[in-house]
């Protein structure tokens, strides 16, 4: 089996798709509703409030959304040195590898107290960012499994160019989209719903990641 047709199977698949992307929106609910209002995947809305508190001159809450932005990137550039040097690895691929990490990631934080929520932000954040830097196609078209906007951005595009041309590939895509931003809002509001049973519910979301898990090998073969 070629190492494309394995990366097909494994990072491209609908299946593996749908419960990353789940998992991305419960990841942001759970920073942001039990976790002190962080956003896990939303950088964007960390920038807004770290400046707006650096602006009214509270250095100390502008620090609460520089930690997740830091873990974030930080992230990013661990997913791209861990598939530099295992993209080769045949026992246990790369990305595999990416979702254990975040697994365990995302266990130990469902016991930090909320003394050290700063601490359960940045891991969070930095489980989000391994996850968007690696698992970055659906059925051949680009996406991001922990965050909306760049998905419905390219939805939009697609239907709209499926409007001028009447393609039913374009109209395809669209829904491929489409279908990523529903599954990240039913992880958000489910994950919204659930933070009442506090901070251990981070616990459902490496339950979704290890589906992912599983079903990656069963894709390879």
């Amino acid at each position: 089996m070629s190492e494309k047709k394995k990366n097909v199977q494994m990072s491209d698949a609908l299946s593996v798709m749908a419960f990353l992307t789940v998992s991305g929106g419960f990841q942001d609910a759970y920073s942001y509703f039990v976790r002190g209002q962080v956003f896990a995947n939303a950088q964007t809305g960390n920038i807004v409030l770290m400046s707006a508190r650096l602006f009214s001159g509270d250095r100390s809450g502008a620090v609460r959304y520089l930690i997740p932005l830091t873990a974030f990137a930080l992230g990013v550039l661990a997913a791209e040195q861990i598939r530099a040097k295992l993209r080769g690895a045949r026992r246990l691929h790369w990305r595999q590898l990416i979702v254990l990490m975040e697994m365990g990631m995302l266990f130990l934080v469902g016991f930090l107290p909320h003394s050290l929520d700063s601490l359960a932000n940045a891991l969070v954040s930095f489980s989000c960012a391994m996850q968007v830097q690696t698992f970055r196609r659906v059925n051949g078209y680009a996406y991001a499994s922990t965050m909306c906007i760049g998905n419905m951005r390219s939805g939009v595009e697609s239907f709209s160019a499926y409007l001028r041309t009447g393609d039913r590939d374009l109209l395809r895509k669209a829904g491929h989209y489409f279908l990523v931003i529903l599954l990240f809002a039913l992880g958000a509001g489910a994950g919204s719903c659930l933070a009442v049973r506090g901070i251990r519910m981070i616990w459902i979301s490496s339950a979704l990641l290890a589906v992912s898990f599983l079903l990656m090998f069963i894709d390879r073969e």
